[in-house]
């Protein structure tokens, strides 16, 4: 069965319990924000817009052209393009440390880039997956409104971030208690849902994962140069870069995948895209602070080396 074919479905009753899971993903990245996070954002003006304008504006256009170029199934190629819209997760925090860049700057722009999502993204996913005949055929077949999209991502996006803001504020010990737990479970439930629709498919799933694998990792390969690129063009210091790299090419595809069930009719080439893009990205992303780690340590020690007299 042609990829563009298979659809996952969920009932209404289950397609409510997706969108919670959501909302409570979204609640999770919140307790692990503060308003102060959002006023460093304005100590660093120059680093927020590349890093910005590189994710919401770059990043699609680039995905948009490297989908013409591998020309994949149209439901692959969209659901690239829907990856590419989807904000920045925490783990991407995690990984500038790793990588020893700069912390700061990565949580203030993760923050601010969950709130702009809730408005763009929805945005971007209607622009970019319009401009070919086969990927808008696609998005007139599931009647994508983006005003009702972005009405719907507000309510599970924007709700549960601005609730999870206001208690991380009012009970800071409450919300840094509940936080990993909020997030492990709900990131779990999620795989439970994943894993459901992907058993009832798994033959279809490995008659295409070859084309998936291919273009999931260029893609990838492709959003962290752009971050990296994009922060050396601008003369942001090493730091900020590594910050930068992160934040442009580590995306929320558990996000990304629950709006394929949510607001796509479970379309199969989009579910492969973005459930193998949420491992690939943390193997590719690990192993890229692994380097980074090492290379600071090497240029830690031969500094020092050099500093010793003979």
């Amino acid at each position: 069965m042609p990829i563009d074919d298979v659809v996952l479905g969920f009932d209404s009753s289950s397609l409510t319990l997706l969108n919670i899971v959501l909302a409570c993903i979204m609640f999770g990245i919140a307790l692990d924000t503060s308003v102060d996070d959002f006023r460093a954002a304005l100590r660093m003006p120059k680093a927020m817009a590349v890093g910005i304008a590189a994710q919401f504006l770059l990043l699609p256009a680039v995905t948009y052209l490297l989908t013409l170029v591998l020309n994949p199934a149209p439901s692959v190629a969209l659901g690239m393009i829907l990856v590419a819209c989807c904000p920045p997760g925490n783990i991407s925090n995690v990984l500038t440390h790793r990588a020893k860049g700069n912390v700061a700057l990565s949580v203030s722009m993760t923050a601010v880039s969950n709130v702009l999502a809730i408005f763009l993204m929805p945005l971007n996913i209607a622009f970019w997956g319009s401009r070919q005949a086969e990927t808008n055929a696609l998005l007139q077949s599931v009647s994508l409104n983006p005003a009702e999209m972005l009405a719907d991502i507000a309510l599970i996006i924007g709700l549960p971030f601005a609730l999870g803001l206001l208690l991380a504020r009012a009970r800071p010990r409450w919300a840094a208690t509940a936080e990993p737990w909020v997030k492990n479970l709900s990131l779990l439930a999620l795989v439970g849902f994943i894993a459901a629709a992907l058993a009832g498919n798994f033959s279809v799933f490995l008659g295409h994962i070859g084309v998936v694998l291919l273009a999931v990792f260029l893609h990838d390969a492709v959003a962290l140069a752009l971050g990296y690129g994009c922060a050396v063009a601008t003369g942001l210091d090493e730091r900020s870069r590594r910050a930068v790299t992160f934040e442009v090419g580590m995306r929320n595809a558990g996000l990304g995948l629950g709006l394929v069930f949510t607001f796509f009719d479970g379309l199969g080439g989009m579910a492969i895209v973005a459930g193998w893009w949420g491992i690939w990205d943390i193997i590719a992303g690990l192993v890229l602070a692994g380097m980074w780690a090492r290379r600071r340590t090497e240029t830690t020690t031969k500094t020092s080396t050099e500093g010793i007299p003979a």
